[in-house]
């Protein structure tokens, strides 16, 4: 449907047939309240609808095997929502009578809404058929097809299994990410949509299931739109989520390729669906979805949140640095002694800014969630933000069920932080 474009400025529709100017603190608002930092956080626990929500927001949640703090997927939605249960996430995803989430690659590993199964069944097609995934896996569904059957009879047959539980578990042929065959094989038919997760043991460890047993009826009986109408409605998902975005940072957020991107943003923005802005001191254009609003100066001014490596909100590093003047780096994977900041660091959102950063850690054994590191940004003051620091620290280790907070004396805010954390417990 083509529609009308404009521009909503401060809850007013303004008609436009050309690009939109936006400040770089306008643009910051925009990507804060479509990213759903924008409500009172919660210090009790939350309903499962209103977790839902956060998701559906959202749109996707990665998935990462690294739990020194938590797990990456629950980490997004406490930072938007405040307190929730964990139960409920659980059972959002693979609960048969409350899921409303299902495992694929959306962007990476994700824990993905049921409406977007249909938009992402070109993904698993063109999988099966051995592109866009990776090389060594194309290469095992060619050479090993008759393995591969033989995992899914076996699926089949004996029901919900881990990789381990597999006859060929302990076989391997080498090579790719050292798993066994079977484990290859099912992560192949996974790609392809033959099997999903069924559920996660406490382990985090993944059993695999036939699709068609997992997912609900309607679901799996839903039509799914041809390749070019599944991207246009997955860049608009992608831009509603984002709020204003570049042409690559609406790619990244499903991982779509470019070409096909670049088309259907085009299509969008003709529609009148998408509308083109010039942020200020943004080097390419931008992308706002119709739906979005530019909120009024000083909303937001009082949110507070610790953003996980995985966020949605710093995935694109060069879009976190536009928007926030911060050049945020996943250095979990960066050896200890290059590190400049931490293994597992948080940045602290303080009202529309990236005012500090936290090397965090979660000690269950003590009961304690240590602060390994403490940095304030360039040119912020410790004094400006401990206080709420302190605070969201605290919400933090009571949601994670560990009742201290313990700081160490590294980092340029660390003195001020262990100070106020004195005075607040």
């Amino acid at each position: 449907m083509v529609r009308y474009r404009c521009l909503t400025v401060m809850g007013k529709a303004v008609a436009t047939n050309k690009s939109s100017d936006l400040s770089i603190d306008e643009a910051r608002r925009v990507v804060l309240h479509a990213q759903g930092f924008h409500g009172v956080r919660s210090t009790k626990p939350v309903s499962r609808r209103k977790l839902s929500d956060s998701i559906q927001r959202l749109g996707v949640l990665q998935i990462d095997s690294v739990n020194i703090l938590a797990r990456a997927h629950t980490l997004p939605t406490f930072s938007r929502i405040g307190h929730y249960r964990e139960n409920d996430l659980f059972d959002l995803a693979y609960s048969d009578r409350h899921r409303a989430l299902f495992e694929y690659w959306g962007h990476a590993a994700s824990l993905l809404p049921l409406d977007l199964y249909p938009l992402l069944r070109w993904r698993m097609t063109r999988a099966e058929q051995g592109t866009g995934i990776y090389t060594g896996l194309a290469r095992f569904g060619r050479e090993r097809a008759e393995l591969i059957q033989q995992v899914r009879r076996e699926i089949t047959d004996r029901g919900p299994l881990s990789a381990a539980e597999l006859t060929l578990s302990n076989n391997r042929s080498g090579g790719w990410w050292g798993w066994s065959d079977g484990k290859t094989a099912l992560e192949w038919l996974f790609w392809a949509g033959i099997v999903t997760t069924a559920t996660r043991r406490s382990t985090f460890e993944r059993v695999y299931d036939l699709t068609q047993r997992v997912l609900p009826p309607a679901v799996l009986n839903a039509k799914a739109p041809d390749e070019c109408e599944s991207h246009r409605q997955l860049v608009g998902r992608s831009a509603i989520a984002l709020g204003v975005a570049t042409e690559s940072c609406i790619r990244d957020y499903y991982r779509l390729a470019a070409k096909e991107t670049r088309v259907a943003i085009g299509e969008l923005t003709d529609a009148g669906e998408l509308i083109r802005v010039q942020v200020d001191g943004w080097r390419k254009p931008a992308f706002m979805h119709h739906t979005n609003k530019v909120p009024r100066s000083g909303s937001g001014k009082n949110a507070a949140a610790l953003l996980a490596p995985f966020d949605p909100l710093i995935w694109h590093r060069d879009r976190a640095e536009f928007l926030f003047g911060a050049q945020i780096r996943l250095e979990i994977y960066t050896p200890a002694e290059k590190r400049k900041y931490g293994y597992y660091v948080l940045p602290f959102l303080l009202g529309d800014r990236v005012v500090a950063r936290v090397d965090l850690k979660a000690d269950r054994q003590n009961e304690t969630l240590c602060v390994l590191a403490t940095h304030a940004e360039s040119g912020v003051a410790p004094k400006t933000f401990v206080s709420e620091l302190a605070k969201e620290l605290n919400l933090l280790a009571h949601w994670l069920g560990l009742p201290k907070v313990q700081v160490t004396q590294k980092g340029n805010a660390a003195r001020a932080l262990r100070a106020e954390i004195g005075q607040s417990r």
